[in-house]
């Protein structure tokens, strides 16, 4: 069994914002594998069961906040006696260029609130599927990015970049990470779109970021 986690806020004035994106990811997974994503409230998150690429798997999106996610998914570890290596975090990462996804093995929580919260309460020892959002400008907070919706050059690509870390979950539970990481940690040529300019509009609530 798998316990598979999408990172994001509640609420409706976070859908369609960068740092939801690892919802979008399981929100679609649930869709391909006809899971229902909230079949059922545990532990502050949404929970969905089923199966996925031939794996059992839970499915989870915390509810508590993207800086209080490591008790939800502590906890669902413990109820269902997953190891860590059995634990997969989607999240948003800001390190890699939009449209870019990439596997990784454990490690750092490169200053992502999410991560930083699980790792207090688990330790690095898992895997994620880490989704490019893209660095914001000079003159954009990082916060004001990552809670801010996208513009509509890239939510035109968005569901194609949703679409491809829901094949990498798929891979890393079907094939192994190894597997996953040849498949999607190669360096692509750049897009010929260049990336619009952000928008950082949107109001900061601080307990989401």
């Amino acid at each position: 069994m798998w316990l598979v986690v999408g990172l994001g806020n509640p609420g409706r004035r976070y859908r369609r914002t960068r740092h939801n994106i690892g919802f979008d990811v399981v929100e679609l997974l649930c869709e391909r594998w006809g899971i229902d994503p909230a079949a059922r409230s545990q532990f502050d998150a949404h929970v969905g069961e089923g199966i996925v690429a031939g794996q059992h798997c839970v499915v989870a999106r915390p509810q508590s906040y993207m800086n209080r996610s490591g008790l939800p998914v502590a906890s669902l570890a413990k109820l269902y006696q997953l190891p860590c290596e059995h634990l997969l975090v989607v999240h948003d990462d800001l390190d890699l260029d939009f449209r870019v996804v990439k596997c990784k093995a454990r490690g750092g929580h490169g200053g992502h609130n999410g991560l930083r919260d699980i790792h207090a309460h688990l330790g690095p020892d898992y895997s994620r599927v880490r989704v490019g959002i893209g660095r914001p400008p000079p003159d954009c907070s990082v916060p004001d990015h990552v809670l801010g919706g996208w513009t509509d050059v890239e939510w035109a690509d968005q569901p194609s970049v949703v679409s491809r870390a829901a094949d990498a979950v798929e891979v890393v539970l079907s094939a192994g990470l190894r597997a996953a990481m040849n498949r999607f940690n190669v360096r692509e040529a750049a897009s010929p779109t260049p990336t619009p300019p952000i928008n950082c509009s949107t109001t900061v609530n601080e307990s989401g970021a």
